[in-house]
């Protein structure tokens, strides 16, 4: 049996329970170095098997699995954040399935979502923004055309981008068309819950500078939109006078 694990964004006690117990049950762990801190591995147990990622090819990394489920080991593969976004899981899902191999997914959580409790913000506000959109900037990676950043931050909503700090010019420039103004809030924050996190915040018109002078480069989320900074509109769920189905609202 194999198990994707969320590793979550950097803190070692943000992974999920489910996700220590099967840590430290595995007897093969693929963690991808490069990104999950390595502090994670000494909960594994005397004797676990261990392979850094970050210079393996998707063939050897599934050839350890299928070893491993041969001679009836459990593997724990261990991503960051939360394997869902931008784990490259589903490539090696589909190889397991060829073999006849189960798998679990674990979730995990996000370095979006970490980065939001950084800055200590919501997302979703009443009147400002009910709609957050995971995005990141093309690259070596391409991204679709409809999914090119100016048109997605046209629809002014709260954003969180991912890889692609290093890339700060461009990514701020298709943001003012989109958005069409230079004042929208931005945080910039690297390596969100490490020891080493460092949280930048400014607007459009000035974070690029800041994120140069601190010499930032990679290991960053881009959080972008209003719900930063500025005014929004009370939550009905616990107004007084809001009835729903657990409470009757005052006249």
């Amino acid at each position: 049996m194999v198990y994707f694990i969320g590793a979550g964004p950097g803190d070692v006690d943000l992974i999920t329970v489910k996700g220590r117990r099967m840590l430290q049950e595995a007897d093969v762990v693929i963690y991808a170095g490069s990104l999950v801190w390595d502090a994670h591995l000494q909960f594994c147990k005397e004797g676990c098997e261990k392979h850094n990622s970050a210079s393996m090819t998707l063939e050897e990394v599934i050839n350890v699995m299928v070893k491993a489920e041969n001679e009836g080991k459990l593997v724990v593969r261990l991503h960051t954040g939360d394997p869902s976004i931008y784990g490259a899981i589903r490539e090696q899902m589909d190889c397991l399935d060829e073999h006849k191999i189960e798998y679990t997914v674990i979730p995990g959580v996000s370095s979006f979502v970490a980065s939001c409790a950084a800055i200590k913000k919501e997302f979703t506000l009443p009147n400002v923004s009910q709609t957050v959109i995971i995005t990141r900037m093309e690259g070596r990676t391409p991204v679709p055309e409809k999914e090119d950043l100016e048109l997605l931050a046209s629809h002014k909503c709260s954003m969180a981008i991912f890889l692609s700090v290093q890339d700060i010019d461009k990514v701020v420039e298709k943001l003012k068309k989109g958005y069409g103004r230079e004042d929208v809030p931005v945080a910039v924050v690297y390596k969100a819950t490490w020891p080493e996190q460092q949280i930048l915040k400014g607007r459009l018109n000035n974070i690029a500078a800041k994120v140069k002078e601190a010499g930032i480069k990679n290991f960053s989320q881009i959080l972008v939109g209003d719900f930063i900074e500025g005014d929004y509109e009370r939550s009905l769920l616990y107004h007084p006078e809001f009835t729903h189905g657990f409470r009757e609202g005052s006249k």
